[in-house]
Order: structure tokens, then sequence, then C-alpha cells
């Protein structure tokens, strides 16, 4: 083997051995154990309910019943006589609506009327306008009399058109203070009138909770209530007349209440109907008030006012035709009959009657034809 192939072969063993040679061992992490894990739901936590029964409604006593019963008629009650009020009122209104159009068309005659003649006035004056004075007229006039009549009434027509613009100037403030009133009182009749169906709504409304508490119960139940209503009022009247309130012996009426009386027993039979002054129906204060009316004595028309205005009297000094108001908020009216009596018009469903005067928790009593005393002033 020659020597430059001899070189050959040592170089490729070498370049062999170092390709052949081990690697070095690297590092190599071991991979971290997974962790095989399920996702398991917790259980939902179980309600332990028990199916307890739902007592049974118990049933109202008759007191309980009669209770309910009479808060809604007095609620009702109450709710007429607001709406009797606002009534009044807007009668009060419309009659102040119709006499101010009244005065203001006569008012708008007379401004026709005073314009007319001021017109008359200014052409007559226009006409008679001349550069001369009155005193060269009456030199130069041929008869110097005729010219002294002349101006004389050509002065007395200046004085009748400074009176004629006066009455027109007058007029026309008169005119236009009418029109602006008679739109004030137009409006607040239109507010009344309003005001008057929100109330006749709640009347409505509390009249249907009295029908739907009715017709709830049994025929038994109404027998039971009317019962012991009876007697509640048969026991309120005999402590009221054993107590002595009522005084001692009758005191006769006089003429004005007699003939009040006369028409208040004229009444009897009649129908209760809410916000009615006859002939057909009544409310309380609606057939009080009539009743007095044809005795020729005005009175308020609802039974607060009546409370309010009117001279009051003890109960024992009552004497037939006085009015006796109840409830605390003077929301219900009879009158006197005597001997412990009195005639209303009691309430819906009911006709007007004689009735026991302690039928109702009593606030007072009022003398329609005077006599009393004068009633203290009271915040309403």
């Amino acid at each position: 083997m020659s020597g430059r192939l001899l070189r050959l072969v040592c170089t490729a063993a070498a370049v062999a051995g170092t390709v052949l040679a081990p690697l070095p061992a690297m590092a190599v992490p071991e991979p971290e154990p997974r962790e095989h894990t399920v996702a398991v739901p917790e259980p939902e936590p179980r309600e332990h309910t028990v199916a307890v029964p739902e007592p049974e409604p118990r049933e109202r006593t008759v007191a309980e019943l009669l209770t309910d019963l009479q808060r809604l008629y007095q609620e009702t009650e109450k709710a007429t006589e607001t709406y009797n009020a606002t009534e009044e009122r807007l009668r009060e209104k419309r009659a102040e609506v119709t006499r101010l159009d009244t005065a203001l068309s006569r008012a708008r005659l007379s401004l026709q009327d005073s314009r007319g003649a001021a017109g008359r006035l200014a052409r007559q004056q226009y006409q008679s306008v001349t550069a001369i004075s009155p005193y060269v007229r009456l030199l130069l006039a041929r008869d110097p009399q005729h010219a002294l009549e002349q101006n004389h009434v050509i002065g007395r027509l200046a004085t009748e058109r400074a009176k004629t613009v006066g009455r027109l100037t007058g007029t026309e403030h008169r005119a236009d203070g009418l029109a602006r009133t008679a739109r004030r009182a137009l409006d607040d009749q239109l507010t009344l009138a309003a005001r008057q169906k929100t109330e006749r709504d709640a009347v409505q409304k509390k009249l249907t909770e009295v029908e739907d508490l009715l017709a709830s119960l049994t025929a038994e139940q109404l027998a039971r209530l009317a019962e012991f209503e009876e007697k509640g009022v048969a026991r309120a009247q005999e402590e009221l007349t054993t107590s002595g309130a009522l005084g001692h012996g009758e005191r006769k009426s006089t003429k004005k209440g007699e003939k009040a009386l006369e028409y208040a027993r004229r009444q009897l039979g009649k129908p209760y109907q809410w916000g009615a002054e006859g002939p057909r129906t009544y409310d309380c204060s609606g057939l009080t008030s009539q009743a007095w009316a044809h005795a020729g004595t005005r009175i308020p028309r609802t039974s607060q006012e009546q409370w309010a205005r009117l001279p009051r009297v003890e109960l024992k000094d009552l004497r037939p035709g006085d009015l006796v108001i109840y409830f605390p908020e003077a929301t219900h009216v009879a009158m006197y009959l005597g001997k412990g009596k009195v005639i209303e018009a009691p309430r819906t469903g009911q006709r007007v009657k004689v009735s026991p005067i302690a039928s109702h928790p009593i606030l007072g009593a009022v003398r329609p034809d005077g006599g009393g005393q004068a009633p203290a002033t009271e915040a309403r």
C-alpha cells in the first residue's frame, strides 16, 4: 500500500470513529402524572316539605258581620253626603252662571245702544262744525234770538254726548267684568261637575261592597243578622230612655215644625235612594231638608251642614220637628217625632219609616226654626 493510500484510510477511520461515538445523554424531564378526575355533580339538597292542610276559614260571628255591614253603610252614607254637598254647590254655580249670562247679554245690548247713540251724536257734531265762533255767528245772525237758542241746543247736545260717552265707557267696563266673571263661574262649574262624577263613582263602589257582602250571606245568616241588630237597637233605646237623657214630659212643636212633620209623615213607605230629594225617593238629608222647605224654612242640604250651621239643642229639650244627627262625622240625620221616635230615610234597600231615636249612635240635635244655641265653630 502506498503512503498516500494509507493516509486516506487512517483519515476515514478517524472520521468514522467520530461519527459513531455515542452522544452524551440528555436529561429529559419525566412527564407529570395526569390526574384522572371525573366531574361528579353535587346532589341537590332535597327539600323536606310536609304538606300541611290550610285551615278552613272561620265563619264570622253575627256581631262581626253586623260590624262590617254597619261600617259599609256608614262609609256609603258619608260618600253620599259628600256627593250631596258637591251637587248643592254645582246647583248654585249653575244658577250663578245663568244669572251672569243674562246680565252679560243685557250689558251687551246696552253697549250696542250706547255705541249707536254715541255714533249719532258724533255725526251731529260733525255736521254742526263751523270755523265761525259762536260770538261772530250771533253778530251776523238775522235773528239773534234764534242764534242764541241754536247755541243752547248745541250745548245741550255736547252735554248729552259727554254723558253718552261716559255711559258707553262704563258699560264697556261692566261688560268686560261680567265676561271675566262668567268665564270663571263656568270653569268652576266644569270642575264641580268632574268632582261630582268622581264622588258618584265612590258611592257606587261602596254600594257594590254592601251588595257583595249581603250576597255572600245565607238566608239564615241574614235572619240572624236582622234579629241581632234589632236587639242591639232595643237595648240602646232602653238605656237612653231610662237614663233620663231625653228629659221628662213631651214638648210641643212649633207651627213650622208641625208642617215639616206632616210632610215627613206623608213620605212614609217611600224608598231610600242616595242623592234623592223626592218626591218619590229620598236619602236621609234629602227628606229633612225638603220637609223643612215645605214648612217655609230653607235649611242646608246635607246632614253635615245641618249640624254645622243650625242652632243646637240638648236631647232633653227636643221637640217634634227637631233634627237628630248621628255618627261622629254627622253622616246621618232624622226628624224627631216625639216619644223617643224619629222619622228617617235609613239606607239603601229600606224605606222611609219610624225608628227608635237610638237606632244609630247619636251625635246631637239641631233646631231649624231657631231657639237653640249657635253651633260652635269647628274645623271642617
